[in-house]
């Protein structure tokens, strides 16, 4: 990867007559001499394509591991938030979109040197670094030169999951953890109100598993839209058959945000009828999101159903875990420690 006057050059790509064609994600961008792929994280110059977001920082926060959301990655821990700028998507109803939607050049942004951004989480104390807010793919050489930086950073990314096989399967060498958005189960969904196809999420959720990358996956529940009790056991079935009746899933309420201000907010009732179902059909871990619960955020022993971890909100009680195990029966819980 070359680096020309503080230009960045991208990676996945290849010359096209006098295009660019990007090879990062799904949507194979051609890309003509001035203009910007899909996501206004590429840039087309005269000599090569240009990684345009590299080092533009939008966002900086220490969180907790479990707004990500990861429940079971090194629970009650804390990491440092990095967001850029853009994405591959467009859903209507993104919640981030000042940041990830908005034309290239209006975008507020600090450039930072991976260099710096590693010194900035170090110095809050921080042992992991979560790329997230937006979407992170679209930050590949910039995530790369970060994790080069200090190879000893744990790396979460909170992504859509729209990324092409070979960066993935590149990016899940230095990966600790990621959470997946599957925004939906069905194509028609994903093209109508993310721009985008679900058989390419759901094949970049696979492989992030198979390559034994801690993986937990959110379900944004949208009242109408993605909410059907036939669509929602379809996507169980896919977890238990295609991933493991381990990987956590997080049923999370829709809140009306950006182009859906007209849609109402998930019913409580609607999300722990999805933890119900996903339970029914197999899997272990299942919660709900962006609401308070007595329970239904808590993790169970799934041999014998003691209470493994106890949450309220942000609070974090590990009441009967030793290690990886449950203390009370010593099974070996889905828990990166």
């Amino acid at each position: 990867m070359a680096v020309i006057n503080e230009r960045v050059e991208a990676r996945y790509y290849e010359r096209s007559g006098d295009s660019y064609i990007c090879r990062l994600c799904p949507h194979n961008c051609r890309i003509s001499v001035g203009n910007y792929g899909r996501c206004g994280s590429r840039r087309a110059d005269e000599d090569m394509l240009v990684a345009y977001s590299y080092g533009k920082v939008s966002s900086l926060c220490v969180d907790p591991v479990e707004k990500k959301p990861l429940y079971h990655y090194r629970p009650g821990s804390r990491c440092f938030s990095v967001g850029g700028v853009g994405c591959n998507m467009s859903c209507k109803h993104c919640q981030n979109y000042a940041i990830s939607q908005l034309p290239s050049g209006k975008k507020r942004s600090t450039y930072k040197k991976p260099d710096e951004i590693v010194n900035l989480c170090r110095n809050e104390k921080q042992d992991a670094i979560a790329f997230t807010y937006n979407e992170p793919m679209i930050w590949f050489e910039y995530i790369m030169d970060v994790m080069k930086a200090d190879p000893e950073l744990q790396l979460i990314l909170v992504t859509n999951g729209l990324v092409s096989e070979e960066p993935l399967r590149e990016l899940c060498r230095v990966t600790d953890a990621m959470n997946i958005d599957i925004k939906g189960f069905t194509d028609e969904f994903y093209m109508k109100v993310c721009g985008a196809h679900l058989k390419d999420v759901l094949r970049s959720a696979e492989i992030v598993h198979g390559c034994g990358v801690h993986l937990e996956l959110t379900y944004l529940v949208i009242p109408g839209y993605n909410d059907s009790d036939g669509e929602i056991e379809e996507f169980c079935r896919w977890v238990r058959d295609s991933l493991s009746e381990d990987v956590p899933v997080h049923f999370t309420r829709f809140h009306p945000d950006n182009e859906m201000m007209d849609v109402q907010w998930t019913p409580v009732e609607t999300v722990m009828h999805c933890r119900d179902m996903a339970m029914e059909a197999g899997l272990n871990y299942a919660y709900v999101g962006n609401t308070l619960t007595d329970s239904a955020d808590d993790t169970y022993c799934p041999e014998c159903g003691a209470t493994v971890i106890k949450r309220l909100g942000y609070l974090v009680d590990p009441v009967s875990l030793d290690g990886d195990r449950c203390a009370a029966c010593r099974h070996r819980m889905n828990i990166r420690l």
